[in-house]
């Protein structure tokens, strides 16, 4: 499974977009300093909306896509699934 993320700052705060095969190892990663020096410089640690793919070319495409997309968008496709900005993280087990 393949997962396309997005993390924020706070609500309405600094987004940050990626990819990955193993969520919550990611996650860690970023947690630590050890993922993103983007994330690691703006405090990017809230896990807001997710999306899963079988294959990682699909999830690829998408996270490209949505790199692309306007911040209006962005916030629009976060508060469609998540309207409180809370960190989803804590559903991953």
């Amino acid at each position: 499974m393949y997962y396309v993320y997005i993390l924020a700052s706070r609500r309405h705060g600094t987004l940050y977009i990626g990819v990955t095969n193993s969520l919550q190892k990611r996650l860690e990663e970023h947690r630590t300093g050890k993922g993103s020096s983007f994330v690691k410089a703006y405090g990017i640690h809230r896990l807001v909306y997710v999306e899963s793919y079988e294959r990682a070319d699909e999830a690829i495409a998408r996270e490209k896509q949505l790199k692309r997309w306007k911040r209006d968008w962005k916030i629009e496709l976060i508060e469609r699934e998540n309207l409180e900005w809370r960190d989803l993280s804590d559903l991953l087990d």
